[in-house]
């Protein structure tokens, strides 16, 4: 009788990209997704991620943000109906993260948090570092930073400058 061999494990390897950007008060057409620079700049953000799931980026960290955090976990969610095995984690820096943000955008982050593969929440309550601690746990979480960032001092500037001292990939999506 031959011995029957064990069987054989494969381990899938992916990579993990994390996002972070400006708010729509920063963004050239503001709040105004009508538009046509609001519409090219979503085109251009979903090549890119379908870009890098070719590259082998299947989870995606957003950090729940007006603006390029919301835009991009709406495209990791649109592109998961295409290739279902990427997953979106949605990284709140407190709960009632949107409680104070008009109606539309907190049904928009309410339907994420909801629809995400899973949710993680820094504090239970707002705290002075409750959005720092965000930023850094998707740094320490990803290998690929993508950024939406003009160069301008702010949360976005001092996530960057922590990846890049951390060693993580950052690009820079303008």
């Amino acid at each position: 009788m031959a011995a029957s061999a064990a069987p054989v494990r494969r381990t899938v390897s992916y990579k993990t990209c994390a996002f972070t950007g400006h708010r729509p008060q920063k963004m050239a057409f503001g709040f105004d997704e009508e538009d046509s620079r609001c519409a090219a700049f979503k085109q251009r953000l979903t090549r890119t991620l379908e870009d890098l799931i070719g590259q082998g980026y299947a989870r995606f960290l957003s950090g729940g943000a007006m603006g390029f955090d919301t835009f991009a976990a709406e495209a990791v969610l649109d592109l998961r109906e295409k290739y279902p095995w990427i997953s979106l984690e949605m990284v709140c820096p407190y709960e009632g993260q949107a409680e104070k943000w008009g109606e539309a955008y907190r049904r928009r982050h309410d339907r994420l948090v909801a629809l995400a593969d899973r949710v993680v929440t820094m504090t239970r309550d707002y705290e002075k570092g409750s959005i720092f601690r965000r930023n850094r746990y998707l740094v320490n979480h990803c290998d690929l930073l993508l950024a939406a960032f003009d160069g301008q001092p702010g949360g976005t500037a001092m996530t960057v400058d922590y990846a890049r001292s951390r060693s993580v990939d950052v690009r820079i999506f303008a």
